[in-house]
């Protein structure tokens, strides 16, 4: 989690020189080249401002979402945020490996699966030993879960 937070800082640090300092720049140099109405420079960088400005907010909000997460909340001995999970695919008849991440750090490819998808809601909650049947958009996939360290047990 501490990932998500520094890259969302940087994220921030980023879009807030942006918009203090480079599009005022490229603003003042697109007026300077007169008529408002038909300069593209002009609008390109306004539409950009616009964009930053509300990018900018959205990361403000998500870091301020992060602050609020208990992790005394999170459990001790079931599929938790930051849980790393195994679990036999029945179907397939093959171990997969899960890490549970926010959404901002999914790599379904790499087995970052967010708590918002449809593996990692089917897996919340639960604990070694559970089966689960899991709708996705291809289908049931049935899975037992073999393996769970929990967030708690990577910080001990």
């Amino acid at each position: 989690m501490e990932d998500l937070i520094k890259k969302l800082q940087d994220e921030i640090a980023a879009m807030e020189y942006e918009l203090r300092n480079e599009l005022p720049k490229e603003i003042q140099k697109a007026r300077a080249h007169g008529d408002l109405r038909e300069n593209a420079e002009f609008h390109a960088a306004k539409e950009r401002q616009r964009y930053v400005d509300a990018r900018l907010a959205q990361l403000k909000r998500r870091m301020a979402d992060m602050s609020l997460i208990d992790l005394t909340k999170i459990p001790r001995d079931r599929v938790g945020l930051g849980s790393r999970v195994v679990v036999l695919d029945q179907d397939k008849d093959e171990e997969i490996t899960y890490k549970i991440v926010a959404s901002e750090e999914a790599d379904a490819a790499n087995g970052l699966i967010s708590t918002n998808s449809p593996i990692g809601r089917g897996l919340l909650g639960k604990k070694v030993g559970d089966e689960v049947s899991i709708s996705i958009p291809s289908g049931k996939r049935r899975m037992e879960i073999l393996e769970l360290t929990t967030i708690h047990d990577s910080m001990d």
